[in-house]
């Protein structure tokens, strides 16, 4: 344990093993992202859309090998600020934490709302306070319960999603020549679909942060990671073709439901329903995750004093950061209740590509008796993180720029109060 870390706050129990790990990390991937993020990337790419998601990939595989190699060398809760603070100071560290926390909970609210917006839209604000307090109290009262949820959820979201491939390929309109890439595709809306499909692939950082509850983290976390990314990406890459070929880039790009159009397309209409019903079941999923992660590097921080010491305790019964996870859940409830969080998703966006532009720096720095990942990996991975950033919409790219500035800030006071 880190020698800051207040007396008596306890370490967390390894009790996730590999199915586990894959499963959480899959449960935060295959979420509402599939369901909503398909419709503004084809508006970006146009006919590249399939170019989008492909580069999407590349750069969370780049992603997933350095954070899985960094999580194997340091099983703390935390993830990447763990990572920063090691290997590039304690400033970068703190800058990928803040980042983490301040964009996930945004994020939090957003997939809360996602799930009020699908189950009843009338009292979306209502339903997704419910939604955040029913999770918290699930993350409460352990991690083994959050993972056998997540395993529900993800089996319900796979089935559904196995028949809206279904429907799309074997209801007679799907036209191969829908999925050529012409004229309208270009390298800039490439990049810009690639950053928002990428915020859908980024919860394989769920299985790092949870580094101190899995067992044998140095062989369990390098398998779980690119396990679940695989899964995912298989999974992302047969819906979009399948969804791309019903409707057409044009009409994808209008869709306000994208799946739930393409089996009315389909000539599936009574699919629909049962698309909308799976929409919310994969955000309730993505949510459960997102509590989990945000709450462990919050502990972490709080370890270290960036955040209040308080909310470091781990409780004696159930092993779990109570107070972070009281503290995360309060906060999402209260933004799901008087918010409307769909113009945060950008700047989360921004913070996760920075944290993972962290993660990425910090592999560099693993030497070869580290088992660091061949050069090509973190250097790609950096790169690709620093162009989807900034190939954002110019909202998130000021919106994420301030926020991060807000935290070097904050930093900035806090080590100069120390000091005086």
């Amino acid at each position: 344990m880190n020698a800051a870390t207040p007396a008596g706050t306890g370490e967390l129990k390894r009790r996730l093993g590999v199915f586990d790990a894959v499963t959480i990390g899959l449960g935060s991937m295959i979420g509402a992202g599939v369901f909503a993020a398909l419709a503004p990337a084809a508006g970006a790419a146009g006919s590249g859309l399939l170019l989008g998601l492909a580069v999407a990939a590349v750069v969370a595989y780049c992603n997933a090998t350095s954070s899985a190699r960094l999580a194997a060398r340091y099983p703390a809760s935390g993830g990447t600020y763990v990572y920063g603070r090691e290997r590039l100071g304690a400033f970068w560290g703190y800058l990928a934490g803040w980042g983490f926390v301040v964009g996930k909970t945004a994020s939090c609210a957003a997939m809360a709302l996602t799930v009020g917006s699908y189950v009843w839209p009338g009292q979306a604000h209502t339903v997704a306070v419910a939604a955040v307090v029913a999770l918290t109290a699930v993350n409460y009262a352990g991690v083994q319960k959050s993972a056998w949820l997540t395993r529900a959820i993800v089996a319900v979201v796979l089935a559904v999603l196995a028949a809206v491939l279904t429907a799309c390929l074997t209801g007679g309109t799907a036209r191969a020549v829908r999925l050529d890439i012409g004229a309208d595709a270009t390298a800039g809306g490439v990049l810009q679909a690639a950053a928002l499909l990428f915020f859908a692939f980024a919860g394989y950082a769920r299985i790092a942060t949870l580094g101190e509850e899995v067992r044998d983290p140095e062989r369990t976390i390098p398998r779980a990671i690119p396990l679940a990314l695989g899964i995912t990406l298989a999974v992302y890459g047969a819906v979009a073709v399948a969804v791309l070929a019903v409707l057409g880039p044009g009409r994808l790009a209008d869709a306000s439901a994208p799946l739930a159009d393409a089996v009315r397309a389909a000539g599936a209409p009574g699919l629909a329903p049962v698309v909308r019903a799976g929409a919310a079941v994969a955000a309730l999923g993505s949510l459960l995750a997102l509590i989990l992660g945000v709450s462990r590097t919050t502990l972490a921080m709080a370890r270290d004093r960036h955040l209040p010491a308080a909310l470091a305790a781990v409780h004696p019964r159930f092993h779990v950061p109570h107070r972070a996870e009281l503290a995360v859940g309060t906060a999402v409830a209260v933004l799901a209740a008087t918010t409307d969080l769909r113009a945060a998703i950008g700047f989360s966006s921004f913070g996760v590509l920075a944290y993972y532009a962290i993660a990425n720096a910090s592999a560099l720095t693993l030497t070869a008796a580290e088992k660091r990942p061949p050069r090509i990996v973190p250097v790609v991975g950096l790169a690709g993180c620093t162009a989807l950033a900034f190939a954002l919409p110019p909202a998130s790219v000021i919106s994420g720029a301030a926020v991060l500035a807000a935290g070097a800030a904050a930093y900035g006071v806090r080590a100069a109060v120390t000091r005086a």
